[in-house]
Order: structure tokens, then C-alpha cells, then sequence
């Protein structure tokens, strides 16, 4: 299957999905509990994956989903796949509790382990970033739609680095990775995937990721930052890799909008 067969369909899952959230979180009355791996889940999380999961199982009868909701599958049947979909229903339930407005909704496709086909829809800005792989990223805001790419750093600007953060995170423990932050400045956003978007389409160079994220968090993002020009990858600048492992666990990352600045300087590897 070629994912620009189905890429619309799914940006309106996406967006169907969304609307979804957005009414359960401007009514503010949703039930919440704590999964076996101590994250909160929310009945705006559920409704999601149920459409999403609806609708991608009619769109492509054959292609399996692994969803956030729904990802207790183990390796020896997930390794049969060749092609399935990604998919985390609400990325950002911290902030949906919170009520920042800084979640979305994430689908992939992966193929041969890697992403090829990647959407992340903002529900409260109705903003949706999409790539298909070789084919560009872009941006649809509404009726306009961009092409994005990612900052490219002249030499000179190197110590000037917009960094993209979590509002969760201690952001004295991402600085402490660079071997000089006194230029640095922090961009603060919540949401895993927005904040890839924001790499993506030149408003951060950098975004630094240190705690537990899954697989789902960063299938679409990878493939969005990528055809904007950027990169996702290890803190030992190493590719992530999808459904080769027992775990669905991502080790800690960083997504940086060009691959031409010395990192491995810049992060003193």
C-alpha cells in the first residue's frame, strides 16, 4: 500500500478523533486513572483510540494497529508485521489534565520498522502537521497549507541554540547535556510531538527528550522532522528503531532541525 492512497483519510481520522477530544476537554468532565506504568489515562484518551482504531481498521482491513491503549502485544506476534500502524490517541495527557491545550493526536505508518507516513493533529489550534516519506513535510493550518523545513544554523550561530523543553521537565537537566548553555534558550511547550513540529518547521533547533516516552510518541514525528531536513535520534545520536525490541520504550532523545552542526561537540560525545 503507498501512503499517499490513504494520507488524507487519515488526516481526517486524525482531525475526527481531535474534535473528539476537544469536546470531552472543554465540557472538563472526563474520568482519569493511573495505567500499571504509573502515566494517567483519560476517557478523551479512550474515545480517541476507539475512532482511530475504528476507522483505520476499515480503511485497511489488513494493516494491524498498535495503539498507546492498546499495545500489550508481544514481539513474537508484532515482528510478523511488515507494515502497521502507529498510533497514540491523545500525546500530551499531562497537559490535557492540566489544561494548557498542548496535546494532539499522533498516526503512523511504519514499514520494514521505520516510519513512512506521519500526521500530528492539534485539537485546540486545528493545526496538523503530515509527511509521507520522499515526499516533504508540511503544515495545514485551516485552508493554507506549507511546506515546512527545519533551521539550518550557520557555523557562527552554533552557541545560540533554541532548545524546546517540557513544562514537566527540570530544564536545568537538559542544559546540564550541552557542553556550553549559557546562549541557550528554552523553548517551553508540552506535548512530545508538537514539540518535534516545532523542530520541524524552524521554530526550535533543538528539542531534548530525558524520561519515558514509547514508540508511539515519536513514529510520526521522526518521519515529519526528517523530510523537513532535520533528524530524530538517541542522546548517543543513534536512530531510533521501531518494533525490534520486547520493550516499546524509547531510550532518551534529542531532535535536532539539522544534521550538519557538531552534536556530538555540542553534547560533548
Amino acid at each position: 500500500m503507498k501512503p499517499d492512497a490513504v494520507i488524507e483519510q487519515a488526516i481526517n481520522i486524525a482531525i475526527e478523533a481531535g474534535v473528539a477530544i476537544r469536546k470531552i476537554y472543554e465540557q472538563g468532565d472526563f474520568e482519569r486513572e493511573i495505567k500499571s506504568d504509573n502515566t494517567p489515562v483519560t476517557s478523551a484518551d479512550i474515545a480517541a483510540h476507539e475512532i482511530i482504531c475504528a476507522k483505520l481498521a476499515k480503511l485497511t482491513p489488513d494493516i494491524p494497529i498498535l495503539s498507546e491503549e492498546d499495545a500489550d502485544i508481544p514481539l513474537s506476534v508484532r515482528e510478523t508485521w511488515s507494515t502497521y500502524w502507529l498510533v497514540d490517541p491523545l500525546d500530551g495527557t499531562g497537559e490535557f489534565i492540566a489544561g494548557s491545550g498542548d496535546f494532539s493526536v499522533i498516526i503512523a505508518l511504519v514499514q520494514h520498522n521505520r516510519p513512512i507516513m506521519g500526521i500530528v493533529y492539534a485539537p485546540m489550534s486545528e493545526v496538523c502537521y503530515y509527511a509521507i516519506a520522499g515526499s516533504g513535510a508540511y503544515k495545514r493550518d485551516g485552508i493554507q497549507e506549507t511546506r515546512i523545513t527545519s533551521t539550518q544554523l550557520a557555523e557562527s550561530e552554533q552557541s545560540h541554540l533554541r532548545i524546546a523543553v517540557s513544562r514537566r521537565q527540570d530544564p536545568q537537566k537538559v542544559l546540564n547535556l550541552f557542553t556550553d548553555s549559557k546562549d541557550c534558550e528554552l523553548v517551553i511547550l508540552g506535548g512530545a510531538a508538537l514539540k518535534s513540529c516545532l523542530v520541524a518547521e524552524g521554530q526550535a533547533d533543538c528539542y531534548v527528550r530525558l524520561g519515558p516516552t514509547g514508540e508511539w510518541d515519536t513514529g510520526a514525528a521522526q518521519i515529519i522532522v526528517e523530510e523537513a531536513g532535520g533528524a530524530l535520534i538517541d542522546i548517543d545520536l543513534h536512530p531510533l528503531t521501531y518494533n525490534e525490541r520486547d520493550t516499546l520504550e524509547n531510550p532518551n532523545f534529542i531532535v535536532v532541525g539539522t544534521e550538519n552542526l557538531p552534536w556530538n561537540v555540542l553534547l560533548g560525545k
